[in-house]
């Protein structure tokens, strides 16, 4: 930011930068998304019919319980018990994981304050929240591949299940060290991201592939929501304490901390009553085309 608004200083409290230079700041970010989603809206292709990759054989592929070979259509999926306990699992995942980015700067000082003074230093806050969006990345990469070998559900039992205690762990002990503070936090925050770059892989087990992309953009709006509901939920515990985020203490974040818990809780639960979709909302099997090798051997018979 400083780049845009050279009298803007992130290391002295009460600095705010210019209108004009969170601005500027949009419209690159907007610029460098506009060059990433045309390269990969020009390189992604469907691979020809017919095409496998070279010594796969489809009859090694083990058939498992929550990996359907049937489709059903977005009209239908979000008549499914399935999709909103999806859509639950996400919500909750993802408003835990708000719930500590948002007021990730604020809050490691706060963690680690002795009257008027921290033992954390702005420039190192804001480090922090750098490291957080590191692992919001990874987790991403790393939870999300793990799940192609453990399964989607065993992998949301970890992000909400391990999440929740490492929620109550921050709450508990998050102040006893800056160290157990940070990993505990990076750990919930590659929950947050690895849950999110999962569930499009966990829809299309359960839904197949025809309009899995609709599906997806459906149950974002528990995105949506959480986006809303963890700031919220967050902000709405700081206002009852006596001050504002960055002159409080550990115990003022608290509570907030336990109604995370609570909602993983809730998702853990969702997520484990996740059950293969009912063949009444398959779409119908396409009738096999009629060749005139088909209809010579009917006339015979």
């Amino acid at each position: 930011m400083s780049w845009y608004d050279p009298g803007y200083d992130p290391a002295v409290a009460g600095t705010v930068p210019s209108g004009n230079a969170v601005a500027g700041l949009f419209l690159t970010l907007a610029a460098v998304y506009l060059v990433y989603m045309m390269f990969g809206a020009f390189l992604v292709r469907v691979p020809a019919e017919g095409w496998t990759p070279a010594g796969w054989d489809p009859a090694s592929v083990r058939s498992k319980a929550l990996v359907t070979t049937e489709n059903v259509s977005a009209a239908n999926a979000i008549r499914t018990p399935q999709f909103w306990l999806l859509w639950i699992v996400l919500f909750c995942n993802v408003t835990a994981g708000i719930g500590i980015l948002e007021q990730a700067a604020p809050m490691i000082q706060d963690f680690f304050r002795e009257g008027d003074t921290s033992a954390v230093a702005a420039a190192t806050a804001a480090g922090f929240v750098g490291l957080l969006s590191l692992f919001n990345m990874a987790g991403r990469f790393v939870w999300s591949s793990t799940s192609d070998y453990i399964g989607r559900k065993p992998i949301y039992m970890v992000y909400l299940g391990v999440g929740l205690v490492m929620y109550v762990l921050l709450a508990t002990v998050g102040s006893t060290a800056t160290w157990v503070f940070v990993v505990l936090a990076a750990v919930i925050l590659s929950f947050y991201g690895g849950g999110f770059a999962t569930i499009p892989a966990y829809l299309r087990d359960l839904f197949g592939t025809y309009q899995v992309g609709a599906i997806h953009g459906r149950l974002l709006t528990a995105w949506a929501a959480a986006g809303v509901a963890g700031p919220l939920i967050v902000n709405g515990v700081l206002d009852l304490a006596e001050g504002e985020p960055g002159t409080l203490v550990a115990g003022d974040y608290r509570p907030a901390l336990f109604i995370m818990v609570g909602l993983l809780a809730i998702g853990f639960v969702a997520n484990l009553l996740v059950k293969p979709v009912a063949s009444k909302w398959h779409e119908p099997k396409a009738a096999a085309p009629t060749t005139p090798a088909t209809q010579e051997e009917s006339a015979v018979r």
